[in-house]
């Protein structure tokens, strides 16, 4: 299958990204400039993390007048996978192509660290690798992973299997203290209604090799290979 990384400035994650779906699972892939307003040819396309546009306004604000913005836009209603992962998942909020937004962390400090993800749903397309309940041990890295929705807004996500990722301690109890920010209901990463588009906090593409100390982001990819091959 094709990736596709796109790259806005201040972008700082596609290396990585690009490393691990090219040189570790062995999938093509490109790179996808900000500029570029067609996304014909890709199976999967990744909003990476990093700092677009230096976070100016608020993060993911200025990405997401981007013309690739458009281009994603238009991919993910023809079906299309997307996964925005960091600051990715922060665009893709501000493009409203996921509900809800990302605030500060609520101690408003900046962490980089390990955080267990309970996997909440596995009939999706990013999860089918996994197990019910299976916990994921993915690190973050992020000052404004706080995720925030309406009451209504949350209650409908659960509701309807929108939370794919929630975090919790490494014996999949979900507490305050396995929330590195403050997310509503301990949420890591969430699904649009149609299911193909995953906004995650944690960043898989830097635990998919043992000396980087876990390979647990390898089910998040493998699965949306499976996915794709199974189309």
């Amino acid at each position: 299958m094709r990736f596709g990384i796109v790259v806005f400035p201040g972008t700082w994650s596609e290396t990585d990204c690009y490393y691990v779906v090219k040189d570790v699972l062995g999938q093509d892939a490109d790179y996808v400039w900000h500029r570029q307003d067609n996304l014909a040819g890709y199976d999967c396309v990744i909003l990476p993390g990093g700092f677009s546009y230096g976070d100016y306004l608020r993060p993911g604000a200025m990405a997401r007048v981007s013309p690739v913005m458009d281009a994603v836009r238009r991919f993910a209603q023809d079906g299309g996978l997307v996964i925005g992962i960091c600051n990715g998942f922060q665009i893709l909020c501000e493009a409203q192509l996921l509900p809800g937004i990302l605030l500060r962390n609520h101690h408003l400090e900046y962490r980089c660290q390990w955080t267990n993800l309970r996997t909440e749903q596995v009939d999706s397309p990013f999860t089918r690798r996994c197990q019910p309940g299976q916990v994921l041990q993915v690190p973050v890295s992020h000052g404004e992973g706080n995720y925030f929705a309406e009451p209504d807004t949350l209650r409908d996500l659960e509701a309807r299997g929108q939370v794919l990722f929630r975090y919790c301690e490494p014996t999949g109890a979900v507490t305050d203290a396995s929330n590195p920010n403050g997310a509503a209901n301990n949420i890591a990463g969430i699904v649009n209604q149609q299911g193909n588009v995953l906004g995650l906090m944690p960043h898989p593409e830097r635990c998919c090799e043992p000396v980087l100390g876990g390979t647990d982001g390898n089910f998040i990819f493998q699965s949306i290979i499976d996915s794709c091959g199974s189309r």
